[in-house]
């Protein structure tokens, strides 16, 4: 348990409810149909809205029980911890919650599907292969560059489970590329705003007040502290002789001097 809650929070929890449900609906504990998105239940007053989230919770059989959480974890995870479009607490999960909510909207209004895990697993695919492009990575006996890996998840559906499934997953690949046209995209190449923002509570739930080291994969991200600002820079830069106009400076000697 205490490896457990080391691990990334958001990926964490996914990664565990889908393992628990998951096992439980298929080895016939629980029914799993309650569970499963129905436009109608959800249109339905008073509307079932926990088929919102329990709907991406449920892997698929078989093989999938194992594969889907595996999937989950490895990508999630990298996510959570190495991307450098999630650098403030709680970024993560504003990311999911987005493209879960496009996802619904697209691949359960629309096409009428009933899971969605399975096209959150590809959002995170396609996010990481942008963030990775040139990382090679194994899918099943191949390997290849990341920026491949979206493509070659979408055409294994297609190939095991039909078109309809392969649409529906295709909803995740939309739901992270818009993500990453409206918040990384149109600001920086088109001068747009950026709207998609951790809002401030979201930050609060994930320690915002209460900053501390994370290790990531580029390095250690030091969260700033409400109320740090120029005044708190200047002073940091003047204890290594850095700040304002060298006022941390020594008095200096003349190079060839006595």
């Amino acid at each position: 348990m205490d490896v457990f809650w080391t691990l990334p929070p958001v990926t964490r929890t996914i990664t565990a409810a889908a393992v628990i449900i998951s096992a439980l609906g298929y080895g016939g504990m629980v029914p799993l149909m309650p569970l499963v998105f129905f436009r109608e239940r959800i249109l339905h007053i008073p509307p079932e809205i926990w088929r919102m989230v329990t709907s991406f919770l449920i892997t698929g059989p078989k093989l999938s029980i194992v594969l889907d959480p595996y999937f989950l974890y490895n990508y999630g995870s990298s996510l959570e911890t190495e991307s450098p479009r999630f650098t403030r607490p709680g970024d993560f999960f504003t990311y999911v919650a987005f493209v879960a909510l496009v996802i619904l909207a697209t691949g359960g209004m629309i096409l009428r599907g009933y899971m969605f895990l399975q096209a959150l697993i590809l959002a995170f695919a396609y996010t990481y292969s942008q963030d990775n492009p040139t990382r090679r990575v194994s899918f099943f006996i191949i390997t290849f560059e990341a920026k491949y890996l979206p493509y070659s998840m979408l055409f294994l559906t297609f190939i095991m489970a039909g078109p309809q499934e392969a649409m529906i997953q295709v909803c995740g690949l939309l739901a992270a590329h818009l993500f990453d046209f409206l918040t990384r995209i149109w600001p920086m190449f088109g001068g747009g705003t950026n709207y998609v923002t951790t809002p401030r509570i979201v930050q609060k739930w994930f320690g915002a007040d209460n900053p501390a080291p994370r290790a990531r994969g580029y390095g250690t991200a030091m969260p700033a502290r409400q109320g740090d600002g120029p005044a708190q820079a200047t002073a940091t830069g003047r204890s290594f002789g850095f700040g304002g106009a060298w006022n941390g400076r020594g008095p200096g000697r003349r190079l060839g001097g006595d």
